[in-house]
């Protein structure tokens, strides 16, 4: 196991990194949208919503999966970077043109015409993606997370710039799109340097016929993922109006801090280190699978645990009294971000496999499912019922369709049971302790303290290793 342990400390070192710029720039977009929520509307926020639902699906495929296929690429990176390059920005700019095109009828579909040039100018973030892709591959596939850290945590304070200063000259949504521009193109920027990839442009068909059987799989999968977290605004918006999207967009955002603060560490640095693992065998992408566990549930659960029972509280305390509507939805949005978080885990380790379809099987069934059940949810229930179907298709079909993929893949269902055993019975106990605790304490902010703070406790106590405990006592004793 001495790959397992190799590849373990370079993906620590990594995963490290990429979570605490991550938290920097998360504390700091959270700072923003408090900013934003002051100096615009609902109206603008759902506007924002409808572009950002285009521009995130279109990320999924923007590179026609030529970022996986680099970094999972068993050979010599120079002998692709070529090839790869041309086949990411063709993608892009192909892409970026279709969406110019039809983003009108996607406006009016949606039920906003306003977010046509919102679109528009979002959609041009993608472009420079695909300018970057390769060299973005390259640092993830050599560990070297910490320089992306920095190049993101650099586009972010562009971003929030832009944005601020635009919002108070009264540009409303337009705000939120040349500030995501101006971000997307410092760190394009940064990336091109850091990288130390030298800039060729070629084409080998023979490569590039290898790097899509890989990637165009991956990357349809990818796409009807990114299909999964975002038909819900369009249908919330053309169902319940900008007003109530702007509701949900809130519980939404809300629920995707998770996966946009542990789920882009964890792919950053799984599909690599499972890649390598693939390359030892199927022992060692096992030992993989059984460290990484534990450790997902043991992040992503407590926080879905807070979101669910203590949503009004946490939408109170965060944003004002006036936003509570959203606390409907974020109940059951936390559960769909649990799933989501285990689905990012399983695709990872089914690419590092070189298993890149089954993705996009899971993610089709999953998506035929779930727009019918949020058509029919958003209509009868509102933002809540939206997002009980969300969750119910979660856990009653996706999960199914996931653990079946892992079987066929060789990697026994098993080992992510007996990983999540005792983060689930933590969990649920300290849920109960934070819906009894919550009972009886007023206050949006002692709620959080008190019934969170309990819950919190109860669950390290329950879920993490007393082994684990007592370093973490020992190396707390040695730093006093």
């Amino acid at each position: 196991m001495n790959g397992v342990g190799e590849v373990g400390r370079k993906a620590g070192r990594g995963l490290r990194w990429t979570l605490v710029g991550n938290v920097v720039m998360k504390a700091g977009s959270f700072a923003m949208s408090l900013v934003l929520a002051r100096l615009l509307t609902n109206d603008d926020f759902g506007v924002f919503a409808i572009a950002l639902a285009a521009s995130q699906f279109v990320i999924y495929v923007n590179d026609a999966g030529v970022i996986a296929a680099t970094v999972q690429w068993r050979g010599r990176l120079e002998e692709i970077a070529p090839t790869a390059t041309v086949v990411a920005i063709a993608s892009s700019l192909t892409l970026y043109g279709l969406f110019w095109v039809i983003a009108p009828f996607y406006a009016s579909f949606a039920g906003n015409e306003d977010a046509t040039w919102v679109i528009r100018i979002l959609m041009a973030t993608n472009v420079v993606y695909g300018l970057t892709a390769v060299r973005s591959a390259a640092l993830m596939r050599r560990f070297e997370q910490d320089k992306l850290a920095w190049a993101n945590l650099a586009g972010f304070c562009a971003n929030a710039a832009v944005a601020i200063t635009l919002a108070a000259g009264g540009a409303g949504a337009y705000s939120f799109a040349w500030g995501q521009l101006s971000g997307a193109a410092l760190t394009g920027v940064l990336v091109l340097v850091l990288a130390r990839v030298r800039i060729a442009f070629g084409f080998d068909r023979a490569l590039a016929a290898r790097l899509l059987r890989f990637g165009l799989p991956l990357c349809a999968g990818l796409g009807i993922e990114g299909l999964l977290l975002n038909v819900d605004v369009v249908i919330v918006g053309d169902a319940l109006g900008s007003a109530q999207l702007g509701f949900y967009l809130l519980a939404f955002n809300i629920a995707a801090w998770v996966p946009g603060i542990i789920g882009t560490a964890l792919r950053y640095v799984a599909l690599p280190s499972f890649s390598r693992l693939a390359e030892g065998g199927a022992d060692e992408v096992r030992e993989g699978v059984r460290r990484a566990v534990p450790l997902l549930g043991c992040l992503v659960l407590p926080i879905a645990a807070v979101m669910c029972v203590l949503a009004p509280a946490l939408v109170e305390f965060l944003y004002g009294s006036r936003w509570l509507p959203a606390a409907g939805a974020l109940r059951f949005l936390a559960i769909v971000m649990a799933v989501r978080m285990l689905s990012l885990l399983i695709t990872d380790i089914l690419a590092g496999l070189g298993r890149t379809r089954p993705t996009l099987w899971v993610n089709a069934c999953w998506a035929l499912a779930l727009v019918p059940a949020l058509l029919v949810g958003a209509r009868d229930g509102g933002i809540e019922g939206a997002a009980v179907a969300h969750a119910s298709v979660a856990l009653v079909l996706a999960l199914p369709l996931l653990a079946f993929a892992l079987r066929r893949a060789g990697v026994p269902p098993g080992l992510f049971a007996a990983g999540l055993a005792r983060p689930l019975l933590g969990v649920v106990l300290a849920g109960l302790v934070m819906a009894g605790l919550a009972a009886v304490v007023d206050g949006a902010f002692l709620q959080l303290c008190v019934a969170g703070g309990a819950g919190m406790l109860l669950f390290a106590l329950v879920a993490v290793p007393r082994a684990a405990l007592l370093q973490l006592v020992r190396l707390g004793r040695a730093r006093v």
